[in-house]
């Protein structure tokens, strides 16, 4: 899995007050928690651009004043009218446990439903899988090449190899669509 480094620094101050006076400097207040103590810390929104405004999932290597920590994204609040990002929530990886991450899903293959006129359609962009860290891949690929036209590809019907869904069994991840075209060519058959 992809690795992206963070910069940051401990806040000693807590609260909106506090809050408030990190933002107006360009940092964005976050705080790191899971396996022991939890460490508030801040992180220039310019660092932050390739994490959030990314379709891909990182680990994050955050370097807090020194001490070098790895973890996940949780959680992100953005304000409601500027897109700011006010707050994030990291959970730190621990040696040895599996970690819940949201992981990008890309289709290879030409659906044999695509080839009389049907449609494919993305219904996941992203699903959430529990594995070991380095178990975990930088995307889920999934191939498209035997669905025909209404078929529809779910979470349970996907398999890899030391990673456990957390996303439901019963969640969409990509269907044929029935067309005018497709159902002209059904017509003819």
């Amino acid at each position: 899995m992809k690795t992206l480094q963070l910069n940051a620094v401990k806040r000693a101050e807590y609260g909106k007050k506090a809050a408030k006076a990190f933002r107006r400097e360009g940092m964005v207040p976050c705080i790191i928690y899971g396996g022991g103590e939890e460490v508030a810390f801040a992180v220039s929104a310019k660092d932050l651009k390739p994490l959030i405004y990314s379709p891909n999932s990182y680990v994050v290597e955050l370097n807090i004043d020194g001490k070098v920590e790895k973890a996940v994204m949780r959680e992100v609040q953005f304000h409601p009218v500027r897109e700011q990002i006010l707050h994030i929530d990291f959970y730190r990886i621990q040696p040895g446990k599996p970690v819940a991450i949201a992981i990008p899903v890309r289709l290879t293959g030409n659906a044999e439903g695509v080839k009389i006129g049907g449609k494919l359609a993305l219904s996941a962009r992203k699903l959430v899988v529990k594995a070991l860290e380095e178990h975990l891949p930088d995307e889920l690929v999934v191939d498209v090449t035997p669905l025909k036209v209404g078929q529809t590809i779910f979470v349970g019907d996907l398999q890899f190899e030391n990673l456990t869904f957390v996303t439901p069994a019963t969640t969409a991840v990509c269907a044929v669509r029935v067309t005018r075209a497709s159902r002209g060519a059904a017509a003819q058959q």
